[in-house]
């Protein structure tokens, strides 16, 4: 769904022809600007807010955490994000907010794989987002809603958590545990090439991961790594090949348990790199950003849980600094 806007050009500049692909990689703007230099930016300004690869930017506390085998759960969440785009101050870009507003439906459960825990989750995002700024001296906007593209994640926890029935989960004592993931997002949200801005970036996103949980009494102390790499979008706009080099995250999180499935945490990721290659070349778009963050969990009875999170970005090189509130309600049943 669009209000027609979405960032038109002048159109006696030479750039719209760029923009249409007819004159991709020329030098236009006086000689002074590429247009694939522009394209590029463009794309990493418009596709990071909308087409969902704010994925560095995600803060997941507990992602290892244990659970018996059988544990299943439905998961609902409405996030709301706020704040401003920075871009390559060469450009004919300025002034970029963001407002979005998601909401997801997701489903999991843990089962015994090898002897050891092991869970797999689906999630399914729906976005509606609304972008400003000021391109070529005029103010423009683009608004975009529909279903992102789906999302699933297998993990396993490697040492320290065992896959344990309902009874043995309750009488056993948190050690240390090691965990490695992989989250796979499928290109099946809404595309349509004729459009600079898309909620889906039509394109394969894998991201491996190893993390750790310590557990010190109350308090529990995490770290993870991980690597985003991306297949390329070879239907963009106007023709353009699109890719993106692997965008490296590492997370922090402090964990203190203030009674059974009520828990507060302090989180900090940064992430590096995913640079966009347009037709060949690559942009200097690089990112070096860092964000921070606070999540509270409550138990509003056995089987349901409240989740508040808050996040904001701490440094931002180049991409979406975000301000962001999420509010989720989870239903967990085991089957015995």
């Amino acid at each position: 769904m669009s209000d027609g806007s979405d960032f038109k050009m002048p159109r006696r500049h030479p750039i719209t022809n760029e923009l249409s692909g007819k004159m991709a990689g020329r030098r236009t703007f006086h000689g002074k600007f590429p247009g694939v230099k522009i394209l590029g930016s463009l794309l990493v300004v418009l596709i990071s807010v909308l087409g969902c690869h704010n994925s560095a930017q995600e803060m997941e506390p507990r992602a290892y955490s244990r659970a018996p085998v059988g544990t299943q759960f439905v998961l609902l969440t409405y996030g709301y994000q706020t704040g401003d785009v920075l871009t390559d101050a060469s450009l004919p870009l300025k002034d970029v907010k963001v407002k979005l507003h998601s909401s997801v439906l997701g489903y999991g459960r843990t089962f015994s794989l090898a002897g050891r825990q092991a869970s797999l989750a689906l999630a399914m995002p729906y976005v509606k987002g609304n972008v400003t700024g000021v391109v070529f001296e005029q103010a423009q906007q683009v608004t975009r809603s529909g279903l992102g593209d789906v999302r699933l994640r297998f993990a396993i926890n490697l040492k320290g958590s065992p896959a344990m029935s309902a009874k043995e989960f309750a009488a056993y004592k948190p050690r240390t545990t090691v965990g490695a993931s992989v989250t796979v997002v499928a290109p099946t949200g809404q595309y349509d090439p004729v459009r600079l801005v898309n909620i889906s970036s039509h394109r394969w996103a894998f991201k491996p991961e190893v993390g750790l949980s310590k557990p010190i009494r109350r308090w529990t102390l995490e770290t993870a790594g991980g690597a985003w790499f991306f297949t390329e979008n070879s239907n963009f706009f106007g023709g353009v090949r699109r890719g993106q080099q692997p965008l490296l995250s590492i997370q922090g999180d402090v964990i203190y348990t203030l009674r059974r499935r009520m828990w507060l945490s302090f989180n900090g990721t940064y992430y590096r790199g995913g640079q966009t290659i347009v037709n060949g070349k690559i942009n200097a778009d690089r990112q070096a950003n860092s964000r921070i963050g606070a999540t509270y969990s409550l138990p509003l009875n056995q089987r349901q849980s409240l989740k508040v999170a808050w996040a904001k970005g701490l440094t931002t090189r180049f991409g979406g600094s975000l301000n962001t509130i999420l509010v989720g309600w989870q239903y967990t049943w085991v089957k015995r």
